[in-house]
């Protein structure tokens, strides 16, 4: 191990508490301090942060890091100054006396990481005060927001553009935890990046299970869900403002703390209620897609989507806020066509150039939510990676194979049909419209067009119309039929789907999803730690005590990681407790005799539980 490797540890175990680096992270830090520019994609709960932090305490000057939100300013900027980092904000929260008490610490080299917003960094007077700070690295977090083609476009992150003009030899850093090839692309080429270096994990997240479920009676269900997860703190995301309203109302009627989020809300109640979840005082958020981005709290146990999600980016990474600490975590989508039905309506609200993206990436969810093939794979796939095995151990459809059913007559009647109607009008229609032909519909588009002659007219009538859309749909998936683009997607036969009639190939289709009769069982997943989970209890108390003597969340002491750890290792000295992941100098000087205490005074009236290999070893790595 060379001097600067050394270097880099020992300020990585003295400030974070943790004795080696995540994926990507060395490689990341080293390219940054020789004055490269770099371009990051890590998972949310990959550890971005780090890959900036650290720099800023390796040289001298002031390293600036752009965020969009409010909150995820305050949040990193508490946990630094818990590690004993000099760092801090300015935002549009903070009065005018606490905001020249900053600036006078700016000016006088206080400080070495500095958070900003995008708005408030482009203002003149501000960028003129940036050039005299020494500023050594520029961090632009979030950085998908600066392109359009991205699910979180943000237009004041275009003015960042004129960054490298101000600061030509300053090194940037892009940092995202979700972008395809071309948001990737139009990123580097906006802010500039010179010969950047990129560096693209893996977007695989082993500790989350994935799960959608038939939407039936929705609040009973996610009630039924929340009895099963009793302690844990988790985020339901609903489409409308007044469905977070209405749903956190019924769950606080039923004992449940809830609270609302959404921007109807003023910004004082949207801060109180974000941090009383943030301090574990509420429970459950039930939020529109305006909570969560850049928050933080790592032990979001479950994230639930009471609705339609509108692409698979912003999916991801609402699922990605469930188990940032790499403990298990918990996805699950309520799913029905009436949601698609409400997302078509929004669509048609949109112009003529949003429209055609929003239905592909519509029609990329239904086909997420719809497949029984493994979830993770279908999320990985989006982003041109391939999950290497066929069962994830950690989906509804792999652990729990949907019914699957020989849908050979079904298909070759909606194939058959699809092929008659562009026959008889040499042009095709859309799905809804075959499906009324098939159903024998009596309407004046069937009529006019003289479709109630065709041989298909009403063959279907077996079926709902309901379950001819979902059979079509998968139908699509499979590659015999083709949809076109456009608000009047049309259907045609591939070269696959004119072969299943002339051949009349068998055709196995999924059964659709059914609403469980009960709320079903965790999934096993990745990342868990065994412990003593009445210890495990009694260190949560006490960290939160702890937390709201300085009026921060419970995760600024420590992380449930750390807890965890302690309450399987039972450490019993300074050097023992040091070795828990995230134990750095400063939170072994401060916190580390309240927490010996508690240990050993649960076993003088407990024994000590064994646990499979406890050996106790260094947790370096952050979990």
């Amino acid at each position: 191990m060379d001097a600067a490797e050394k270097s880099r540890l020992e300020l990585l175990k003295r400030y974070f508490g943790f004795t080696s680096f995540r994926p990507w992270q060395r490689e990341i830090i080293g390219d940054t301090l020789a004055g490269k520019d770099v371009f990051a994609l890590l998972p949310t709960g990959g550890g971005k942060s780090l890959c900036f932090q650290l720099p800023a305490l390796l040289r001298p000057g002031l390293t600036l890091v752009v965020s969009p939100l409010i909150a995820l300013m305050k949040d990193q900027v508490d946990a630094l100054q818990a590690a004993g980092v000099g760092a801090t904000f300015l935002n549009s929260t903070l009065a005018p006396a606490a905001s020249a008490q900053r600036l006078r610490g700016l000016h006088s080299n206080e400080f070495r990481l500095l958070y900003v917003a995008p708005e408030r960094l482009m203002l003149s007077g501000f960028l003129d005060d940036l050039q005299k700070w020494n500023v050594n690295m520029i961090a632009v977090d979030e950085a998908h927001c600066i392109s359009e083609w991205g699910h979180d476009f943000r237009p004041e992150y275009r003015q960042l553009s004129n960054l490298r003009a101000l600061f030509p030899n300053v090194p940037m850093m892009a940092l995202t935890a979700t972008a395809t090839e071309r948001v990737r692309a139009d990123i580097i080429e906006l802010l500039q990046l010179r010969e950047a270096k990129c560096y693209v994990a893996s977007f695989n997240r082993p500790n989350l299970s994935y799960r959608v479920m038939a939407k039936d009676k929705p609040t009973a269900q996610v009630l039924e869900f929340l009895r099963t997860h009793e302690r844990d703190s988790g985020i339901i995301y609903c489409q409308s403002r007044k469905g977070a309203e209405g749903l956190a109302l019924r769950l606080a009627d039923q004992g449940i703390p809830a609270k609302p989020y959404h921007a109807g809300l003023t910004p004082a109640q949207r801060n109180e209620h974000q941090d009383l979840f943030l301090r574990d005082e509420v429970r459950v958020m039930c939020a529109t897609i305006a909570f969560g981005m850049g928050i933080n709290k790592p032990n979001v146990r479950f994230v639930i989507h009471h609705d339609l999600p509108k692409n698979i980016e912003g999916y991801y990474q609402e699922t990605g806020r469930a188990g940032r600490d790499g403990l298990p975590g918990e996805c699950v989508l309520l799913f029905s066509a009436g949601d698609v039905v409400k997302q078509q309506r929004f669509i048609e609200e949109k112009t003529p150039a949003e429209q055609h993206l929003a239905r592909e990436q519509l029609r990329l969810v239904i086909h997420y939510a719809e497949s029984g093939g493994c979830r993770r794979a279908e999320l990985l796939r989006y982003f041109g990676e391939i999950f290497p095995s066929d069962n994830c151990g950690g989906c509804d459809n792999c652990l729990s194979p949907r019914a699957t059913f020989d849908g050979t007559l079904a298909a070759q009647k909606l194939l058959s049909c699809v092929f008659r109607i562009r026959q008889r009008t040499q042009f095709g229609t859309g799905l809804n419209h075959v499906v009324e032909v098939l159903t024998g519909a009596d309407t004046d588009k069937i009529r006019s067009w003289g479709h109630e002659q065709l041989s298909t007219y009403g063959i279907g009538r077996e079926h709902s119309r309901a379950d001819w859309q979902a059979i079509g749909r998968e139908l699509v998936r499979l590659g015999y039929l083709r949809q076109s683009p456009g608000k009047f997607s049309t259907l045609e036969l591939t070269d696959e789907g004119m072969a299943v009639l002339r051949e009349r190939k068998k055709i196995t289709l999924t059964k659709p999803m059914a609403a469980p009769p009960s709320a079903p069982e965790k999934l096993p997943r990745a990342g868990a730690i065994g412990c003593d989970e009445e210890l495990f209890e009694r260190l949560r108390r006490l960290r939160k005590t702890l937390a709201d003597q300085r009026m921060v969340p419970a995760y600024i002491v420590f992380s449930d990681v750390a807890l965890r750890q302690m309450a399987r290792y039972y450490p019993a000295s300074d050097e023992e407790f040091s070795r828990i992941s995230g134990v750095g100098e400063k939170k072994l000087h401060e916190f580390g005799a309240d927490f010996l205490t508690e240990i050993a005074a649960h076993l003088q009236s407990r024994p000590r539980q064994i646990f499979a290999d406890d050996s106790f070893q260094p947790q370096g790595r952050r979990l």
